[in-house]
């Protein structure tokens, strides 16, 4: 779940690697942190480039990204969340480029993307991973340049706090996918700043899930095993901003799916 305060915004635009820009919509809140996180992936000499998560149907932000982007040979979504996808068939008209994600309704001129495939466009060879918990269509795209593995995470890893969580069994299972990724490897998150070293980051959300669910038991045991998500978030989550609370509840009741399954 994210949260953690105030923090300033990014520049609207910035440049993280030679293959990786950011554009940052103009959608801050306690989920989305300072915004969505548009990236533009283009590789050395390469003529086109590659748009991830478009973002909200936001006109302004939209035409920053194809300023920012120049040529758009492919438009990607790591999953079908509003701030990151509805933003897509207005960016595919204006540029002409192909939607492709995991749902195959999300999809415009492009095929489904699976798990395992390879994906090449602007200059670059990107790698699904099918990581679903934050939710079902989930996916993480990877890709090697100069030396370093850039990992786009969606929701599945942000770059500040935790995420929410659909399904507990399907995000420990994606947890272990990303834990295999090379030491170094760099998180590319959908919202917050970049995660230098993406692997700890994925050890953490693993020790923190784990302990969640200890909790939850505990709870369980104190309120009795009939208690409610809600009655659970306010023993639980006393501690967190409410806020946050209607999200915590979402994942406290999957949380409880998982451990009464």
């Amino acid at each position: 779940m994210a949260g953690g305060g105030t923090h300033p915004a990014y520049e609207t635009r910035r440049v993280v690697t030679s293959a990786a820009a950011v554009v940052l919509e103009d959608n801050p809140s306690n989920m989305t942190l300072e915004g969505t996180n548009t990236w533009l992936l283009r590789g050395r000499d390469a003529a086109t480039s590659v748009v991830v998560d478009p973002g909200y149907l936001d006109t302004e932000h939209l035409e920053r990204v194809v300023e920012a982007a120049g040529d758009v040979e492919l438009i990607l979504l790591t999953h079908h969340h509003p701030d990151h996808a509805d933003g897509a068939p207005w960016l595919a008209e204006r540029t002409g480029a192909p939607v492709r994600a995991f749902d195959p309704g999300l999809c415009i001129d492009g095929d489904p993307l699976g798990h395992g495939d390879l994906v090449r466009a602007g200059g670059l060879e990107l790698t699904v991973l099918h990581t679903p918990g934050h939710c079902g269509d989930s996916v993480t795209l990877r890709f090697d340049h100069e030396g370093t593995t850039h990992v786009l995470t969606g929701d599945t890893v942000l770059g500040r706090g935790t995420t929410v969580v659909e399904h507990i069994g399907d995000y420990l299972r994606s947890l272990e996918v990303l834990s295999e990724l090379p030491a170094g490897s760099l998180g590319l998150p959908g919202h917050g700043p970049e995660r230098t070293d993406l692997l700890e980051t994925v050890e953490q959300y693993r020790r923190h899930r784990q302990q969640r669910l200890e909790e939850i038991r505990s709870a369980l045991r104190t309120l009795g095993e009939d208690a409610t998500p809600r009655q659970i978030v306010e023993h639980v989550y006393a501690d967190v901003d409410r806020a946050l609370w209607p999200a915590a509840e979402s994942s406290v009741t999957a949380q409880l799916e998982y451990l009464r399954s």
